[in-house]
């Protein structure tokens, strides 16, 4: 079962790992694995990735970063296969993500000795970038009637699914709405009625999809191995301009 129904699919630039992803949930289907094991492979992979970048061996950490995309996708294809879904998985995988995030920013910090103050830019431009992409994604989804795991709006704590935890899911949860309160309130505010307004055509989900976390984690990469380090930062920064631009598109459509 995929996100979205097949003829409202998009060619998204950050899912550039979901074939590998299917191929290793097929291969779980009928083993004892769950999809939360898939997150903490995919945390793992992001801490080996982050230890070589500080370490300077680019071609490895670009390996194990690009890695631990195909797996962020792996666990939701695993969930989906054997009909698991849960929040405490969709929590976990994003409080996983944004903390990855903020110490891959770190790491290149250190790296490159930039200035922390941009760093920080850096990283909050990232993550606005993704939670817009997010935003426009699980519109598109709830619209559609496909995944429904992930809601448009996070106000409330949700009631646990069969097979998982209460408790799992207001713990991950309350984590969630601290380290992305901020990030969704800033996009909801940019864009309130979204929501309300006609769903964004294939080709703006495609270039919006640049913001996804897969896409940016290549850019990463591809920028460490071609000895463009230095210029990770402030490609960042300047490429959360595009928020508005996007936004800007969505409401003249």
């Amino acid at each position: 079962m995929s996100k979205l129904p097949e003829r409202y699919a998009f060619l998204d630039l950050s899912d550039y790992g979901r074939p590998i992803a299917k191929f290793i949930a097929s291969s779980l289907k009928n083993t004892s694995f769950t999809p939360i094991h898939v997150t903490i492979a995919f945390i793992i992979s992001g801490v080996i990735g982050i230890v070589f970048i500080l370490k300077g061996l680019y071609w490895w950490a670009g390996f194990f970063l690009i890695l631990k995309s195909i797996l962020d996708a792996a666990d939701g294809e695993l969930a989906r296969i054997k009909n698991t879904p849960s929040y405490t998985g969709r929590y976990l995988d994003s409080v996983s993500d944004i903390i990855l995030n903020m110490l891959i920013f770190l790491a290149i910090h250190v790296i490159t000795d930039s200035n922390m103050l941009y760093t920080f830019l850096a990283f909050f431009g990232v993550q606005l970038q993704g939670t817009l992409y997010n935003y426009y994604y699980v519109i598109l989804r709830n619209s559609l009637q496909g995944d429904t795991t992930s809601r448009v709006f996070e106000d409330k704590t949700p009631v646990a699914l069969k097979g998982e935890k209460q408790r799992h899911v207001d713990v991950l949860f309350k984590m969630y709405k601290l380290l992305y309160g901020t990030f969704d309130k800033t996009i909801y505010a940019l864009d309130k009625n979204a929501y309300k307004g006609a769903l964004c055509p294939k080709w703006l989900m495609t270039a919006i999809s640049t913001f996804g976390l897969g896409f940016q984690l290549l850019i990463i990469s591809g920028m460490l191995i071609t000895g463009l380090k230095e210029y990770i930062i402030p490609f960042f920064m300047g490429y959360t301009v595009m928020v508005f631009v996007f936004i800007g598109i969505r409401r003249m459509l």
